[in-house]
């Protein structure tokens, strides 16, 4: 098979030649700058050219053609660019405010968090409050130049799976505006303020993204986003909570995929079994990453409860095996999740979450050799 033909094969729930590899494919299964310089290192690639930066606030960076070939990735991704209007704005070499109005610092390390946000210190803040700000424009032409043109190549110049990557949707967003403990509280005493927030964020979703589609769905394989609903032990909310206040943004965001007959990653972290049901009714194809340390999340009991409707995408440890396990623990690793997860597709293999710097590169060889010998099952 092709790489492009192993993953849509694989999202068929049909088995493929071998079971598909990602690095890189999506914002949240890449490698952080740090960790490509040690493996690069460590596999004596050169260090020139300088990585490809994939995410300034996560420190995160595309992999190497070289480890690409080398590796057997099946994935490639594609960016949506910059806005003209509303571009960053840098305020010092660690703090620079988004399109959005919110302040992002670095944090210790290389990573940046969110530190403010325009409606961050509103005591009790209603629909009303939202109507002065400034909002990105989906129609703003820097979103879409050139896009079509750099996917056309990727599809058309190799033959891995091109996936578009999107935004994050109205949950992170909100929280990233608002604060994650206040939108946390307004869930329960604000909901009107909630929906008329996850409202104006959902409906620029959609219509930047619904122009990107149009102009590129020819060269675009299937399409990734997130919002995180889990965290290490539970759902972020109450199971109620979520189908009144987010679940219907999240199927508005589905169903404008969906009218391109586009596969679709959702990527949430965290103990989201309970939610699986609630996210397949949305119109998920694979859930990303399969966080196997959260609790519930053991991949033989999901692939036997969701196995034949949802492909599972990531699984391979990244709290505790990958970073502190030894290769031959990697290896064994790879293998328990290619049995729990791989009979009959539905599954491709990467890390849970992006590759952080402390992984050593070792590690990482041996978590990709042994994707591809007990990848054939």
């Amino acid at each position: 098979m092709t790489h492009r033909e192993r993953i849509m094969t694989t999202l068929k729930h049909q088995s493929p030649d071998r079971v598909p590899i990602d690095l890189g494919g999506t914002g949240s299964t890449t490698i952080s700058v740090r960790a490509l310089e040690r493996l690069r290192a460590f596999l004596r690639i050169p260090a020139d050219p300088p990585p490809v930066l994939y995410s300034k606030r996560s420190a995160t960076t595309l992999p190497d053609e070289v480890m690409i070939e080398r590796f057997g990735i099946d994935t490639r991704p594609a960016k949506p660019g910059r806005p003209d209007a509303a571009a960053e704005r840098e305020i010092d070499a660690n703090t620079f405010v988004d399109e959005w109005g919110v302040t992002w610092r670095r944090a210790p390390g290389e990573n940046f968090i969110s530190v403010d946000g325009p409606f961050q210190h509103l005591a009790d803040p209603t629909p009303r409050d939202l109507e002065g700000f400034s909002w990105p424009n989906s129609c703003d032409p820097g979103y879409c130049r050139g896009f079509r043109e750099r996917a056309r190549k990727l599809h058309e110049n190799t033959d891995r799976a091109v996936i578009l990557n999107l935004l994050n949707g109205p949950v992170h967003q909100s929280q990233f505006m608002r604060g994650y403990a206040e939108w946390l509280e307004d869930l329960l005493l604000r909901p009107k303020f909630v929906i008329a927030l996850a409202e104006r964020i959902t409906g620029f979703w959609v219509e930047m993204n619904t122009r990107i589609l149009e102009e590129s769905k020819d060269y675009i394989d299937l399409v990734s986003y997130g919002d995180d609903i889990g965290t290490q032990h539970s759902p972020l909310m109450r199971p109620e909570l979520y189908r009144t206040l987010i679940k219907p943004y999240h199927q508005l965001m589905a169903a404008a995929i969906k009218r391109f007959g586009k596969p679709i990653i959702y990527h949430s972290c965290g103990a989201v079994f309970s939610l699986i049901p609630d996210l397949l009714d949305v119109g998920i194809d694979a859930l990303n990453p399969v966080q196997v340390a959260a609790d519930g999340m053991d991949t033989k009991r999901l692939k036997q409860e969701y196995g034949r409707d949802l492909t599972f995408w990531g699984g391979i440890d990244t709290q505790h095996v990958l970073p502190l396990g030894t290769p031959t623990e990697v290896r064994e690793e790879v293998r328990r999740r290619i049995e729990d997860l791989g009979e009959g597709g539905g599954y491709v293999l990467s890390p849970v979450h992006n590759v952080q710097p402390e992984v050593p590169p070792e590690n990482l060889v041996a978590m990709f050799e042994a994707a591809v010998e007990y990848g054939g099952l």
